[in-house]
């Protein structure tokens, strides 16, 4: 069975989509006129827009989630194997992925707050909201939605907890099983609050583990300051082939840090829409700028300072597919370790690999309370599109139970064969998602032609799909129509009386 699914997986993962989301992400930052460029003081500014509405999450408590999500061991072991395969030159192709799928993230968020709607009190949205809506396709819809719920709530649980219960045993000798119990214990007090328990967590904890992080680079650049020049000239002049060590390396340097920074970021792959429908915001292109500053700080910041950690001391080995190493400064050590040998240089090797134990708990601990509201969504759509609302308490217990479930047989289990068929999924996922998107993607520039607009007139945007011409936005025609009725029982209230058309009761 692993086989046939590693089969299956070379070929949903091959270059045609990693490239294929290189290739979408430059045509919409073509489309949006480079929305990632020129609304970046909005991306910031927005972050810190205050939330009223009760039934939604702030902005930030959106790009927190988000972040807890996209933020885990792809911007630690993914960076070290990419440089590990593609030589440094991979760090460059992936800073081009990351700006690019800036403009990619823009586009599928901002169809994500269009096509929105308000299930059991909440706001939710997602891909499978505009899949149905967007491209009027109610099955796939409601298929999608169940793929998402079995790969997002079951299978991708196992391997986060795996990591956390491998790292915890290495450096505290602590047995497997304890620490999944324990880790399970700890996300259902999180998750059995809800969305704000999530947002809330999420918000606190997400910058301090990014910050912490980042200030571990920051050190370590400023020790090895008179490096800095030669490691930048290193990468540049690798992902153009004009370094004579990495020569014959750029066709895998371009592949490599392509795929490594879509499955850092997930731009494009539709898995990381959910937080952000839960967002209160007056105009969808808002919460579609604030996910587009997420891939800025998830490429920029955390992917980018694991390459500075491992490339200015040299922690590292390039080791082509097939080929002999061209460097092997650690002994054929594996890229899993780059990152906590290069901490290492700080203090000791204990110190850098407790913090990487902290570091990866941190990182996939946020990520796991984020797939149970992803999970939670998906759930509820299916429920609402299939008129399923009878069963609600039984489905959303049952859930939750097996996501817990799999967090301690996770942590107890080697899952290659799971992890193997989560990818399979997303993947199947991520080529149909990348395509809706761009079908619809005329929509989402809709959308940011009239925020434009607005901030032009100085005004703070407010969406009305009837304007733009945009239809089967349900949650915004609702709110245009009872704001228009209030305008008209106030124009109404405040006109003049015309005292000869009113008739009096005889006396």
């Amino acid at each position: 069975m692993l086989e046939i699914v590693n089969f299956l997986n070379r070929y949903i993962w091959s270059n045609a989509l990693v490239f294929l989301f290189l290739a979408v992400g430059l045509f919409f930052t073509v489309q949006t006129r480079f929305v990632q460029v020129r609304r970046f003081k909005d991306m910031v500014t927005l972050l810190f827009e205050k939330n009223d509405d009760n039934a939604g999450i702030s902005s930030f408590q959106a790009l927190a989630m988000s972040l807890g999500s996209r933020i885990g061991t792809g911007n630690i072991v993914g960076v070290a194997t990419a440089i590990s395969l593609g030589g440094p030159g991979a760090v460059f192709w992936m800073w081009i992925t990351g700006f690019f799928g800036s403009a990619t993230s823009f586009i599928e968020i901002t169809l994500t707050q269009i096509y929105k709607s308000k299930l059991e009190g909440e706001y939710r949205g997602g891909t499978p909201f505009y899949i149905y809506k967007g491209l009027n396709l109610k099955w796939f819809s409601v298929i999608s939605a169940i793929i998402l719920t079995v790969v997002i709530g079951i299978f991708w649980p196992t391997v986060q907890a795996n990591t956390i219960a491998l790292t915890v045993k290495d450096s505290f000798n602590i047995p497997p099983l304890v620490t999944g119990t324990l880790l399970a214990l700890l996300i259902a007090v999180i998750i059995y609050d809800g969305v704000k328990r999530i947002a809330t967590v999420s918000e606190y904890l997400v910058p301090f583990m990014a910050f912490g992080y980042v200030g571990i680079c920051i050190v370590l650049l400023a020790i090895n300051a008179s490096e800095i020049p030669a490691m930048f000239s290193l990468i540049v002049s690798s992902a153009f082939n004009l370094n004579a060590t990495f020569a014959g390396l750029l066709g895998t340097a371009i592949a490599m840090g392509v795929q490594r920074g879509v499955f850092a970021s997930a731009a494009g792959l539709g898995t990381e829409t959910f937080e952000s429908g839960a967002t209160s915001v007056s105009h969808p292109a808002k919460q579609g700028l604030v996910q587009a500053l997420s891939i800025y700080i998830d490429t920029f910041l955390i992917c980018t300072s694991t390459a500075f950690m491992i490339l200015i001391t040299g922690m590292y080995n390039v080791n082509p597919k097939g080929g002999e190493p061209i460097v092997n400064n650690l002994q054929d050590a594996g890229p899993e370790l780059y990152t906590q040998f290069a901490m290492g240089t700080l203090v000791s090797q204990t110190f850098g690999q407790y913090f990487m134990t902290a570091s990866l708990f941190l990182f996939c601990f946020t990520t796991l309370i984020t797939y149970f509201y992803k999970m939670d969504t998906n759930i509820s759509f299916v429920k609402e599109t299939l008129n399923l609302k009878h069963s609600s308490k039984f489905v959303n217990h049952l859930a939750r139970f097996g996501l817990l479930g799999m967090v301690i047989f996770g942590a107890i289990n080697s899952a290659p064969l799971i992890w193997g068929i989560t990818d399979l999924g997303v993947g199947l996922l991520g080529w149909i998602n990348v395509i809706t998107i761009f079908l619809l993607s005329k929509i989402a520039v809709k959308a940011l032609k009239d925020y434009d607009e607005q901030k032009k007139a100085g005004l703070n945007p407010i969406f009305r799909p009837s304007k733009v011409g945009i239809k089967n936005a349900d949650f915004w025609e609702e709110l245009e129509a009872k704001e228009l009725g209030e305008k008209e029982s106030t124009a109404a209230l405040t006109k003049p009386v015309n005292s000869r058309s009113l008739s009096y009761p005889q006396q």
